[in-house]
């Protein structure tokens, strides 16, 4: 995973864009770190202690190159001159920071959680489900489907993994130009899984990703 991880640019490490400006350039590297420390309900069966650390460094020279004004022109510099991104205008007005995860946002309401027992009794009575995850394909639809089937809101579950509600919607809706890079969608959809007490999560979240690369071709 990390090897993947190493090809992303910085700007996709930390999920943002080339003209990002430094606030959010700090706020999307805070939030990322959160997924890779080891207490991390989205990937802390997802990544070994070794793959978490060479990840850890690479997201903090993203972080380091692009929060230092002079170091991130001589970055833009060169990968405009591979032909990566264009040359962009930085952002002088502050705006709402664009976060992959909900870390610091609070929430008046607070969604209570269902008990794990319950939902793998309503996996267990409702055939349906099984039904649903015995298809060939599975897709962000499936997803909701059951979701819907187990009664479970999908801000308990933006509450509980700390995943943003558009990226979970956008992963329901399947729609693939929305999704972010591959190496936190992964994390996203193992951490959806888990929260609706769906099995086997692994082999499911691989099925899952196999549909979107094929989705993407087709796009």
């Amino acid at each position: 995973m990390e090897n993947y991880f190493s090809k992303l640019n910085y700007y996709q490490m930390l999920d943002i864009k080339p003209e990002a400006a430094f606030f959010e350039i700090r706020h999307a590297y805070n939030a990322a770190l959160q997924i890779y420390q080891a207490e991390s309900l989205v990937s802390y069966s997802f990544f070994s202690r070794e793959e978490r650390r060479e990840i850890l460094a690479l997201l903090e020279k993203a972080y380091l190159t692009l929060i230092d004004e002079k170091s991130r022109q001589v970055y833009d510099n060169e990968l405009i001159g591979l032909g990566v991104i264009a040359e962009v205008k930085k952002k002088s007005i502050p705006k709402s920071p664009i976060n992959i995860f909900d870390i610091n946002r609070r929430s008046n309401a607070v969604v209570a959680k269902t008990p794990a027992a319950e939902l793998r009794a309503k996996i267990s009575e409702n055939p349906d489900i099984g039904d649903i995850l015995a298809r060939n394909e599975i897709t962000g639809g499936a997803f909701k489907e059951i979701r819907n089937k187990l009664a479970v809101e999908l801000e308990k579950i933006a509450q509980e993994t700390k995943v943003r509600v558009d990226y979970l919607r956008n992963i329901e809706e399947d729609n693939v130009s929305q999704l972010p890079a591959d190496v936190f969608l992964k994390g996203f959809i193992k951490s959806y899984l888990k929260c609706l007490c769906l099995e086997p999560a692994d082999e499911l979240c691989a099925r899952y990703m196999l549909t979107v690369a094929a989705n993407r071709k087709k796009a």
